[in-house]
């Protein structure tokens, strides 16, 4: 699809003051696909300027001039009548219903909230993953009765897994999974965990996550099926979810079984490096040039070396060897609140606009 002629579509961004919020806002400034044109927040935030309303707390970046004197509205579809697109960063308390209003208003919702992402009619959406899970938007379209509609992206540490898994399951099959997280602070939002209890301390236990990795997983190795909707993968997960205090990405560690036993550690490190699935070739703006790096050295990945690579959207692999108990273990890295967060649902939006579904 030609892209590069069409006017930029009108989007908004829900939760802009927090974290996740302002990383929408870092990277739809110049987007070439997406005009950025308002701001949803708390109501008693209306009618402010954003600069005055916000503490810009991502390293690395200034607020964006244009965001910085935009004012802040409502999160209702009155308040943006005017865009085509939301990106959702609402905490999942209040997310369900204002992102509803929005699908119901005729508005694409790219939601990066936890409400719909298990929904019979709602696609839990990673492009290099599983890109036709798009075709359920039709059908939540059809039973819901609204000319809009809602696609999720995935929990912030289930990303980078899926991700490495998807080509091994085509290549070999994927029938286990034993994952160990340890999760950086700003996976918790701002201010997140007071500093007494995180500094100097790793805390085994993170509300609800175990579970999404483990649900999570198998809906997005899964099928759609149209008549049927998704047919989850047969693969069985177990998560331990730990928080630790590094800024940002997270860092897992994988045992694996396969579906064969004769695969060589040559081949999983040849079926993630020359995998090219059809949304890496279709060279949206936000994708990375690598979808997935090996690191060949032994202490690699690193947090803090590696968490940028690809624009914070490539996840980056290591440590790959035989496991005495399933077939073989591995690390990964991935940045959560670009490609687990803001990145991964705005390259949500740049695989609609590629198989037409935007603009509405």
């Amino acid at each position: 699809m030609e892209t590069q002629e069409r006017k930029r579509i009108p989007v908004a961004v829900l939760g802009a003051t927090g974290m996740v919020g302002q990383r929408f806002i870092e990277l739809l400034q110049d987007h070439p696909w997406f005009e950025l044109v308002g701001l949803g927040a708390s109501e008693k935030h209306n009618g402010r300027p954003y600069a005055e309303v916000t503490a810009w707390r991502l390293t690395g970046s200034d607020m964006p001039v244009g965001a910085a004197q935009m004012p802040v509205v409502a999160c209702t579809p009155e308040a943006l009548p005017d865009v085509k697109v939301v990106f959702s960063a609402l905490p999942g308390e209040i997310a369900g219903e204002i992102e509803q209003a929005f699908a119901q208003a005729g508005v694409a919702v790219f939601s990066n909230a936890k409400n719909y992402r298990m929904a019979p009619d709602v696609p839990l959406l990673i492009p290099e993953v599983n890109a036709n899970h798009i075709a359920a938007v039709a059908q939540q379209r059809k039973q819901r009765g609204w000319p809009g509609f809602i696609i999720t992206n995935a929990n912030c540490a289930t990303t980078p897994l899926v991700m490495a898994l998807k080509p091994l399951q085509l290549a070999f099959g994927v029938t286990k999974v034993l994952i160990t997280t340890l999760q950086s602070i700003s996976g918790a939002g701002y201010p997140g965990l007071p500093s007494y209890d995180i500094l100097d301390n790793a805390i085994p236990y993170i509300s609800g996550e175990e579970e999404k990795l483990e649900c999570e997983t198998q809906k997005m190795l899964g099928e759609w099926r149209e008549g049927q909707g998704f047919v989850d993968a047969p693969i069985v997960v177990s998560a331990h979810c730990n928080r630790v205090a590094t800024r940002e990405a997270h860092l897992e560690c994988a045992s694996i079984e396969l579906g064969r036993n004769d695969v060589s550690p040559e081949e999983i490190i040849a079926a993630w490096e020359n995998y090219r699935p059809a949304s890496q070739q279709a060279q949206l703006p936000t994708a990375p040039e690598h979808t997935l790096i090996y690191r060949h050295e032994l202490d690699r990945p690193q947090t803090l070396r590696d968490r940028d690579a690809g624009h914070g959207m490539t996840v980056t692999l290591g440590r790959l060897r035989r496991c005495p108990i399933l077939s073989y273990k591995f690390v990964m890295l991935g940045h959560n609140t670009i490609r687990g967060a803001a990145g991964g649902s705005i390259l949500n939006a740049e695989w609609c606009v590629q198989q037409g579904l935007l603009p509405l």
